[in-house]
């Protein structure tokens, strides 16, 4: 008994090569971010993220004298516990909140509050 391959075969790979249509795979992450790019949620997603960049982007050195961090309406609101270092920080903002934002990949930051 001898088998032969029918050419249009939709049990034959050459088929479904040329009739299937063909997708770029992507990450359920970027997926996601496409979905949510510009709307509330993506706004709050990101806001959160921020106080987890902080100690990323500024290090351990500033994160020890670091007491609460909040956003609301792209304005940090960060608690420093040492007055030498909150006066360096806030001459430094414009810097850190270009550096936060490049960090989250967006926008997130337009102002930083630092609070004693």
């Amino acid at each position: 008994m001898a088998f032969h391959t029918v050419q249009n075969s939709p049990h034959n790979n050459a088929y479904y090569s040329d009739k299937m249509p063909t997708h770029k795979a992507e990450s359920i992450g970027t997926l996601l971010s496409e979905f949510f790019r510009g709307t509330a949620a993506e706004t709050t997603f990101l806001e959160r993220k921020i106080p987890t960049l902080w100690t990323q982007v500024l290090g351990k050195s500033v994160a020890q004298f670091t007491g609460e961090i909040e956003v609301k309406n792209g304005t940090l609101f960060v608690h420093i516990h040492s007055a030498a270092l909150r006066q360096q920080l806030f001459e430094q903002r414009h810097t850190i909140i270009r550096k936060l934002n490049e960090a989250a990949n967006a926008k997130v930051l337009t102002d930083i509050r630092l609070l004693g």
